[in-house]
């Protein structure tokens, strides 16, 4: 594709599905680091990078996005590996580009927060816009169709770096998206949808949040921006249940240990596809036009958010159809042994699940539960396995 026709899209309406959550998504599957998640996979394993944009595509996404989040300089000194710094970026956007040019989607280049601006030190700022510099020369090197620029928790680092794309990016459309924290201000204390409206008018594509929130503390911000701005808004959260009592995925603690759930412990809290698609609904209301998921997005998230905006990725081919289920469906050769089955597992559930009821009241109703199971099944003896937290 090319810049022309993302910025075609964005003008005529059309919404553009987002794919992120590769930082998460090859943490999980150990082939990233937690802590200082440096995407090294992109140069040890360039074939699943490959893959991963490939499945992002089939399950809806209209971009894809270079993995070059905390592919950064400093990033790469930090694990003694600034040396392979150009190689990993340029090795990034290529993937990128050939995944996008097989598929007919778009391809962006990305640079993100630092984690070392500081506004007040004159030196830093100029390390950080170099740091740009280079990223954003190598995306357009590569070919790319706009460059996203996210994750920012500071406003004056979100406006470094559309400065920066406007600088050295040869016209290539920008879309910039702060990380909101719990409160309503960037770090540098400039409300969330003040900070979004002015870089709206310093010449931003699209603007918004991205990070950190989930979809029900995301929203309500979102709503403000909606009103500040006049052009597309972007908003990509994290799949998460987070809430006014814990609005940020790093505020919140696990049920059971009551420790601190990011990042190890964070799948303690995660979205289910109704979630998501009740927020591809909202989104869709809102008039939100590029829309996604962050940190923690899967494959099938983001099918649920595609078909939540109407559409029918490849991936839909395989939604859900519990029609054939054995325990919940109707075909009828099998529904009439299987609804005694039914009746007892979703009762062993209704029992363990419900909690208002009282330790000793809850034991006593999986035990006479058991025994309908057992009665249903029409076996002597049924092994029972509790699980105590």
């Amino acid at each position: 594709m090319s810049s022309e026709a993302f910025l075609r899209r964005l003008k005529d309406g059309e919404t553009v599905i987002a794919a992120e959550g590769y930082i998460f998504e090859f943490e999980r599957r150990g082939y990233l680091q937690a802590g200082a998640f440096v995407p090294e996979v992109v140069t040890e394993h360039p074939e699943l990078v490959k893959q991963l944009h490939e499945e992002f595509v089939h399950a809806g996404s209209d971009v894809v996005l270079a993995f070059t989040y905390y592919g950064h300089r400093d990033k790469l000194r930090l694990i003694g590996k600034e040396d392979e710094l150009e190689n990993l970026n340029r090795k990034a956007l290529s993937i990128a580009k050939d995944v996008a040019k097989a598929t007919g989607t778009l391809m962006a280049g990305n640079i993100c927060n630092t984690t070392l601006y500081r506004a007040d030190d004159q030196s830093i700022v100029e390390k950080v816009r170099a740091m740009f510099k280079e990223q954003i020369e190598w995306a357009v090197e590569a070919g790319a169709d706009f460059i996203v620029a996210e994750t920012f928790v500071e406003f004056s680092e979100a406006m470094l770096a559309l400065e920066s794309i406007k600088q050295f990016g040869q016209g290539l459309p920008a879309v910039v998206m702060i990380a909101p924290s719990s409160n309503d201000y960037t770090v540098d204390g400039v409300l969330y949808e003040e900070a979004c409206r002015q870089l709206e008018e310093a010449g931003a594509a699209a603007v918004g949040l991205n990070c950190a929130r989930g979809p029900k503390s995301i929203l309500p911000t979102m709503v403000k921006i909606r009103k500040a701005c006049k052009g597309p808004i972007a908003c990509l959260p994290v799949p998460y249940r987070t809430s006014s009592e814990f609005p940020t995925m790093q505020a919140l603690i696990d049920p059971y240990t009551k420790q601190p759930s990011f990042p190890y412990n964070l799948p303690a809290h995660c979205c289910s596809r109704t979630d998501i698609e009740n927020f591809a609904k909202e989104c869709k209301e809102l008039g939100v036009q590029y829309v996604g998921l962050c940190c923690g997005s899967c494959s099938h998230y983001l099918r649920v958010l595609a078909e939540g905006y109407g559409r029918k990725p490849p991936a839909s081919k395989y939604s859900p159809d519990m029609t054939k289920h054995y325990m919940y469906g109707d075909d009828s050769t099998v529904r009439q042994y299987n609804e005694k089955i039914a009746k007892a597992f979703r009762g062993i559930w209704i029992a363990t699940e419900a909690k208002t009821l009282p330790k000793g009241l809850a034991i006593s109703s999986r035990v006479l539960l058991i025994g309908e199971l057992r009665a249903s099944l029409n076996i002597t003896m049924l092994v029972f396995l509790p699980v105590v937290p």
